[in-house]
Order: C-alpha cells, then sequence, then structure tokens
C-alpha cells in the first residue's frame, strides 16, 4: 500500500497523504493568521497554550473534495476562534451553561485552570460549557468562580434536563432492541449523566432495577438497551457495533466505549488493546452474573415504547414472541415489580402487533391479547394504590399474588395513560375507576421532568370517570388545552405532541360537548395524523391509534355513529364484539 491508500494512525478517516497535507495546511494558516508556526503533531495543532484537535476536522475533509481543503481549514479556526473568551456574569451563566462530556484527554495535559472538572467513568470526564450561538466554550476556573461551583452545576443539570432531543428505537442485527437519542445539540451524549429522567422522558418507563447498557459514541448520540431480560446478551453485540460505527463516523466524536449505567454511576464494560486498537467486551463480574440469570429466565421483548414509538421498529419480534414473552414477563412480578414497565409495554406491543393480521380484531386471539393488556395495566397501578402486603390480579388465566408497592417510580403518566386507554377499549369500567384513584400528585412524583399538559389531562380524565359534572370538568380540560401548545410543553416532541398525544384531547371535547358530527371530522383527522407520524414505521403502535380508539369506544357507547371502516380503528373494538368472552 502507498500513503495515497493506507489510512493514517492517528487520523484513520484521511490516508497519509491526506492526513500531512491536513497538518500542513493547519500550520501554513495558524502561521499566517498569527506569525508564528504552530506545533503541529500527529491529530493535534498547538498554538499560544490554545489546543485544536484535528480529528472533527479531519472527518469533514473526509467528505469534502481535497480543493476545498483551504477554505475548509479557514472556516474551522475561524469559529474556533471567535468563541466566547470569558467575562460574561453570573446570570448569563447560569442560564446557559450545560454539562459537557468529554474524553478524559480532552483539556491539555499541562492546564491548571480546570480543577472543578470531574470524573464519570473510564476514559469520560464531566466538565462546563457555555453555550453560545457562535460557539461551545469549556469554561475554566476563573468562569466558574464568577457564578459559583454549586450554584452553576445545578444550574447545568436543569439545563440539560430541558435539553430537546429527538429518539427512535432500532433493532440491531442480532434482535436486540436499542433506544437511539440524538440531535444538533452538543449535549445530547451528555444526557447520559441524567439517564434516569431521560429514558423516563422518551420511553415513558423507568430503568430497570438492574439499570442498562449505553454508549456515547458522539456528543450528537446517545443509545441505550434497558436491562430487562436475555436480550441483553444480544444488546452487548448490537450495542458495540453501533457505537464502533458511530464513533468512527463522527462528527464530535467521543468514545466508542461500552458503559453499565447501574445504582447511579456508569461502569465501562469495554476493554481496550491499545497496541492493536481492538475492543471487546469484559463485564464487571455483577453484570455478567446478571446477564447469566437473566438468559436462563429466556428472552422477553425488552424495553419500553414510549411516546414516541413512532419511529420504533418491532424488530423480529411476532405476535407469537410478543405473546411468549408477556408470559414470561408477568411470571416474574411478584417476585420483581420494577419489569411492570417492561411488561405493559410488551402487552400492549402484542395487542397492536395482533392487529396487523387482524386489522378488525374479529379473531378471539387478538381480543384476548387486549385484554391481557388491560389486566397488566390494572395490575400495576393496583400494586400502587395498595400500602403493605400483597394484592391478588387476574392476569390471562392465571391469578397473581402481588406485592403492594405503593407509589412507585415506575408508575408514571405514561403508563397511567396506556392503562386508561386499554380500560376503555376493553369496557373494563371497575378498572377505570380504580385508575381514578391514582393521585394525581404521585404521578408527577414519578415522572417531575414531564411537562404539565400530561398531568392536567390525566386530572381532566380522572374527574370524568368520577362522574363530575361536565360544567366542572371544562376548566380542566382548558388548562390541558393551554399547557399542550408547544410553545408551553417544550419537553414533549412537537410532532409526537400534535400528531399523537393532542388528538384524543380533541375528541373529547367533541365527544362531551354532544358534537356528533364534529366528532366524526375530528376522529378522520386524528387516524391522519396518527398515519403521517408512524409512516414507514414498523413499530406494533403503528397498527392501532390508541389514544383515539378510547375516544371511540367511549363515543360508540354514547350513542354516536363511529366510522369502524376507518384504518387504524379495529371495528370489532369499537364495538366490543367480544365484550364478556374471557373472565377478567
Amino acid at each position: 500500500m502507498t500513503p495515497h491508500d493506507t489510512p493514517d494512525t492517528h487520523l484513520p478517516q484521511l490516508t497519509v497523504a491526506q492526513a500531512d497535507r491536513l497538518r500542513a495546511l493547519t500550520a501554513d494558516h495558524l502561521a499566517a493568521r498569527h506569525g508564528i508556526r504552530p506545533a503541529v503533531t500527529a491529530d493535534t495543532a498547538e498554538h499560544d497554550g490554545r489546543r485544536y484537535p484535528l480529528v472533527n476536522l479531519a472527518r469533514w475533509c473526509r467528505d469534502t473534495p481535497e480543493e476545498s481543503w483551504p477554505d475548509l481549514v479557514r472556516q474551522h479556526f475561524a469559529r474556533l476562534e471567535s468563541a466566547s473568551r470569558g467575562g460574561e456574569d453570573a446570570q448569563h451563566l447560569l442560564s446557559h451553561t450545560f454539562p459537557r462530556l468529554l474524553p478524559d484527554d480532552a483539556l491539555p495535559a499541562e492546564a491548571t485552570n480546570f480543577g472543578y472538572v470531574r470524573p464519570v467513568a473510564e476514559e469520560l470526564i464531566a466538565a462546563l460549557a457555555l453555550d453560545t450561538p457562535e460557539s461551545v466554550r469549556i469554561l475554566d476556573d476563573h468562569d466558574v468562580a464568577r457564578a459559583g461551583l454549586d450554584a452553576l452545576w445545578d444550574a447545568a443539570r436543569a439545563n440539560l434536563l430541558a435539553e430537546p432531543v429527538e429518539h427512535t428505537r432500532v433493532t440491531g442485527p442480532n434482535g436486540a432492541v436499542l433506544h437511539s437519542v440524538y440531535g444538533d445539540s452538543h449535549f445530547v451524549a451528555s444526557k447520559a449523566l441524567v439517564l434516569p429522567e431521560l429514558v423516563r422522558a422518551v420511553t415513558g418507563a423507568d430503568l430497570p432495577e438492574a439499570g442498562a447498557l449505553v454508549v456515547v459514541p458522539t456528543r450528537h448520540l446517545l443509545a441505550f438497551h434497558p436491562v430487562v431480560d436475555g436480550s441483553v446478551v444480544d444488546a452487548v453485540n448490537d450495542l458495540g457495533a453501533y457505537a464502533l460505527g458511530a464513533y468512527e463516523d463522527g462528527p464530535g466524536s467521543l468514545t466508542p466505549r461500552m458503559y453499565w449505567w447501574h445504582q447511579g454511576r456508569l461502569v465501562c464494560v469495554t476493554a481496550v488493546d491499545h497496541d492493536t486498537r481492538a475492543l471487546s467486551v469484559v463485564p464487571p463480574p455483577e453484570l455478567l452474573d446478571l446477564i447469566r440469570s437473566l438468559r436462563k429466565a429466556g428472552p422477553a421483548a425488552s424495553a419500553p415504547a414510549g411516546p414516541d414509538a413512532a419511529s420504533a421498529p418491532a424488530g423480529p419480534a411476532g405476535p407469537e414472541r410478543l405473546g411468549q414473552a408477556v408470559t414470561e414477563l408477568t411470571g416474574r412480578l411478584a417476585h420483581d415489580p420494577s419489569l411492570f414497565p417492561a411488561a405493559l409495554d410488551t402487552a400492549v406491543a402484542h395487542a397492536h402487533a395482533r392487529c396487523a393480521d387482524d386489522p378488525d380484531a374479529s379473531a378471539l386471539e387478538t381480543w384476548e391479547a387486549w385484554v391481557t393488556a388491560t389486566q397488566i395495566g390494572g395490575a400495576l397501578f393496583t400494586t400502587v394504590l395498595a400500602d403493605e402486603g400483597t394484592v391478588d390480579c387476574r392476569i390471562g388465566e392465571r391469578t397473581h399474588t402481588l406485592p403492594a408497592t405503593g407509589p412507585a417510580s415506575h408508575a408514571g403518566p405514561r403508563a397511567w395513560l396506556d392503562a386508561f386507554w386499554l380500560a376503555l377499549v376493553c369496557r373494563e369500567s371497575d378498572r377505570a375507576r380504580t385508575l381514578a384513584r391514582v393521585p394525581l400528585k404521585e404521578l408527577r412524583r414519578a415522572s417531575p421532568e414531564s411537562d404539565d399538559y400530561l398531568f392536567h389531562w390525566i386530572d381532566t380524565l380522572q374527574s370524568y370517570v368520577g362522574g363530575t359534572p361536565v360544567n366542572d370538568i371544562v376548566p380542566k380540560l382548558l388548562a390541558t388545552i393551554e399547557t399542550s401548545h408547544p410553545d408551553v410543553a417544550t419537553r414533549t416532541p412537537a410532532d409526537f405532541l400534535n400528531l399523537v398525544d393532542y388528538q384524543p384531547v380533541a375528541l373529547f371535547h367533541r365527544l362531551i360537548r354532544r358534537q356528533e358530527d364534529v366528532f366524526a371530522e375530528t376522529l378522520t383527522e386524528a387516524l391522519a395524523h396518527h398515519a403521517r407520524h408512524y409512516e414507514g414505521s414498523t413499530d406494533p403502535r403503528a397498527h392501532v391509534a390508541l389514544g383515539p380508539l378510547a375516544m371511540a369506544c367511549l363515543a360508540h357507547d354514547s350513542g354516536f355513529t363511529v366510522d369502524t371502516a376507518s384504518p387504524h380503528l379495529p371495528k370489532h373494538l369499537v364495538e366490543r364484539s367480544w365484550y364478556g368472552e374471557f373472565d377478567t
């Protein structure tokens, strides 16, 4: 091989010849700009005490014709040198600072003015970064002193929680479901510092007690796999390959390592051979024992679906496998109530997946799947409402004796809505009334970062089921509508909020006002919005518009004429054709 086709050792995105040219262009540019030739080493340029890594620049050069490289180099360093250089007042720092994950060698070894920086995990540190329209600048000790270290970390964490991201589920080559979180923000990977809150925000469920595998290959990307079943074995391989590919592609590469989030900390599970640059997975003994026990327990259908499962492929798990997973998970609830989110999400996926081959829900097996999902949702909140002892809950053909948990972090507003929609679809009025007794304050406590409209909406539905007069329900509904505006509900992805989450609200408004014709028009629009949001998705939730279906069932039982020929609205669920077939 020649320098023209051999990858450079330190900048492997480029060939040896290309990397040498980039280093020369960098040296020439900085020398011309400052009159002093910088020191340019393997992957870094240093000038006047500042260190300029070349890795990201190399990635951009890889995708740019070589004749444009001089301009690219000029633009790159102009951006860096126009970055904020300090002097901001305390309030500005508190409003615009975020925690920033960095490789542990990102700061110059000789630097002495970053004493506040915290170690996070092997190869990772957390610094504070000021986000400005032109650049992102790592704060030094002098900057931090102007606002106060503790105050600045607290404000940065709050800013990070509010930073919007995108979320999708992807299925790896071995079938493991991975949750990918991404966006243009420089602080997407930093969300690993608040992983429990992130998982709850994007999936609607809490992290299981066993934690999650997580990777942060670039600053714009984080991916995780909740550890709930035997699929963790496949996830180790799929997530590792996913991380390595994203790390090599960039931009903003961070680390190809994999970590285990467990009990509030990140534990590295990847070993690196620095001579061969090869990666291997070396789980700590505790994780290895956990993987073995989950593998023996068998596979389940994995992780939470969550509010924007719109883009989530269902993967290879069909209705039969999902049904088996529901049985396996429910069988373990008596010993591990933290599996309730996975059990409910899997049961909902199973019910929806049945409608892929049976869109009218004309088969008894389809109705059975919906009833089972309803039972699991009801059981979750029955255990929450009981403070001590055990409760007996029928799920499928068995009565399960489950431990009373009292208020639980896994019983949040998203799980409540799923359970409520299922109760309406299956006409389980007793379960709906049980759900109406769940204290709103406990739902807030379980998911404090959720937008307010969710709680106003649940308050509205609880009041309706509880028999509150319509005139007293209307102010609650108006509060829901007002707080669900995208300018107010900034923590919920706008596409999901408008096309999915708001549609049952609009339908309920027409229902309680007895506007049958307008309800029919709104239902048609809601189903069209559902189809638009889930276009191209293979996620089971794409098959049925759950919230609009629940409203259609309410409308049908109220004497409205409902067009059951519409897609995503199973006819026999609306018309309760199988109601009473099973002892629930």
